[in-house]
């Protein structure tokens, strides 16, 4: 993926999967059950003004599906997390959730409304002779709309709870709406409102309700905020899903996260021009026959997206073995990098980097943007490979570098003028046949080949950490990575065409991280390694349809339940 664009999607993405992701994990940890209210619904019930929504849903149907992954130890911990939860709610009181709670919960949607700025963050009055506290910052709102599928289990339930020992409630009148302010014994109140009997609204603050009561009057929701009803209606493909995140105005929401934060004054503005780059942004996390999914969709500013978009056929993956266990592949370094220097141009401190480097590299006769990354116009892929042999035995794996040019001769003069470097650091190099190849390495007394290069056919040029990495690349003879059966349940089912992959093979790179704990004398904890040993894998890709918009497809490859 092109670095322009990767730098915008990168926090936009990232957000995405530690929200969705963790409120996945929770709902789940916690067992959900219910039918969807609709995201659409519980839309209508938040303000307009909100940067940025979720939405859970509670089916039964899409969680259950969940059921089918993991091994016995990792079933047997999600099952105790549950018991302990519903342990815990009974300690507050009598309380359970399977009884109490699970019949009458539909959807969640929670959101995020802009900071209260009306109310002051810090009192200004000081007790003479002491330090006046620092003011802090006003923090975003949040508001909880939850879906009622059974009224008469919420009736019960909340008549329940108001008569819990130490739990006090009052109510208050706003607009014709009650709303209910619960406060226990140890810990901070909460208000809530019932709207048309279809819905609960939560907030630890008693604006946010006040303002989904407005919403429901007939202000302005969420629901036709502009860019959130099209989000909203579309959404993403995934099978079963289990939660959405939607932002339908992804630079107005930073712009308002960092007028709120005081070091907002430290971020360069052609930064925040660059966010604008970026109008909505809509996700999802759902579950398949291969597991936990990801998916999310940017809706791209085409006269501001100056980059055109290219997909990669993805044949250098057949370069590697099928025990390959990580690897990351793409297309046009050389683009990519003209688009680094051409935006540096507006980062003083990045161009002030990147001169330094081009100087450092001048030193030893290497022109960076050419001799470097001038000649790596087409695919390219870097993988991880096991290996006990040779140099590598105390590690147990090496690496390779795989790069498509058309510009051969460009590639061999920057070969040559790095071998000229190793030999003036007393480093052997030697020349041998491996599988019908030239293969140059560099050679580590009494220790082998420590990086290795040659060329795999006219156009392919392959650089290896670790002789033994050379010889599995050079010798072609083994099953390749693309063809492989756990390259196909990891990353076999992501979209195409895409602008490359990221692929990491979980079972082979759980046998070094043992190895390593074991060198360490560190060992991994057993609820760790139960959940790690469900996981067959993970996989990410991108892509960009057309300028108006960007993908990107993540994929948490699950074992099934039946797995040993």
């Amino acid at each position: 993926m092109p670095e322009s664009k990767s730098k915008l999607l990168i926090p936009v993405v990232g957000a995405t999967v530690v929200v969705a992701g963790s409120l996945a994990a929770y709902m789940y940890l916690r067992g959900p059950a219910g039918d969807s209210s609709g995201a659409l619904g519980s839309a209508k019930l938040v303000p307009s003004t909100a940067l940025m929504a979720t939405y859970i849903t509670t089916d039964p149907q899409a969680w259950d599906k969940l059921k089918q992954f993991g091994t016995p130890e990792a079933q047997k911990l999600i099952a105790k997390n549950l018991e302990d939860f519903n342990k815990q709610i009974s300690k507050e009181g009598d309380i359970s959730y399977e009884k109490d709670i699970k019949p009458w919960v539909g959807g969640v949607m929670v959101a995020m409304l802009p900071p209260n700025t009306t109310k002051p963050a810090q009192s200004n009055t000081t007790t003479p002779g002491t330090i006046p506290p620092i003011a802090s910052q006003p923090e975003p709102q949040i508001l909880m709309v939850v879906g009622i599928k059974d009224k008469i289990s919420a009736l019960n339930f909340g008549n329940k709870l108001k008569a819990q020992k130490g739990i006090k409630s009052q109510e208050s009148d706003y607009k014709g709406e009650k709303i209910t302010e619960t406060k226990p014994a140890s810990g901070q109140p909460t208000y809530s409102a019932v709207l048309n009997n279809s819905y609960i609204v939560f907030s630890p603050e008693k604006a946010p309700v006040e303002r989904a009561i407005d919403t429901y009057k007939g202000q302005a929701s969420f629901a036709t905020k502009e860019g959130a009803s099209n989000i909203l209606s579309k959404g993403t493909d995934v099978k079963n899903s289990l939660a959405q995140i939607y932002i339908p105005d992804y630079p107005g929401m930073v712009k308002q996260l960092l007028a709120a934060n005081p070091q907002a004054t430290q971020i360069n503005p052609q930064t925040l021009k660059q966010l604008e780059q970026v109008k909505s942004m809509v996700a999802a996390v759902g579950v398949d026959d291969a597991g936990i999914r990801l998916k999310a969709v940017a809706n791209l500013d085409p006269q501001l997206n100056k980059f055109q978009y290219q997909s990669t056929p993805s044949t250098i993956l057949g370069q590697f073995p099928a025990d390959t266990f990580a690897l990351i592949s793409g297309q046009g370094i050389s683009r990519s990098w003209s688009t680094i220097v051409e935006q540096s141009q507006d980062y003083p401190e990045f161009k002030q980097a990147l001169e330094q480097a081009r100087a450092q590299t001048k030193l030893v006769n290497i022109d960076l943007d050419k001799d470097i990354f001038g000649w790596m116009d087409k695919e390219f892929a870097f993988g991880a490979i096991p290996s006990n042999q040779g140099i590598l035995a105390s590690v147990g794996f090496g690496g390779a570098w795989v790069i498509d040019t058309s510009d051969r001769k460009t590639a061999e003069a920057t070969l040559t003028k790095l071998d000229t470097l190793a030999k003036a650091q007393q480093i052997s190099i030697t020349t041998r046949k491996i599988g019908g190849k030239d293969v140059t390495e560099w050679q580590i007394p009494q220790q082998g080949a420590l990086l290795a290069h040659g060329w795999l056919d006219d156009d392919t040029l392959f650089l290896a950490v670790g002789g033994p990495i050379a010889e599995t690349l050079a010798n072609s003879k083994t099953q390749t990575l693309d063809n492989s059966d756990n390259f196909k349940a990891i990353a076999g089912s992501l979209q195409k065409p895409n602008g490359g992959y990221f692929y990491l093979d979980m079972d082979r790179t759980m046998t070094l991280v043992n190895r390593f704990a074991q060198q360490s004398q560190q060992p991994i904890p057993p609820e760790a390694i139960a959940i790690l040993s469900s996981i067959r894998g993970l996989s990410m890709t991108a892509n960009s349809p057309d300028k108006s918009s960007s993908q990107v497809e993540m994929l948490l490859a699950l074992k099934p339940s039946t797995a040993k």
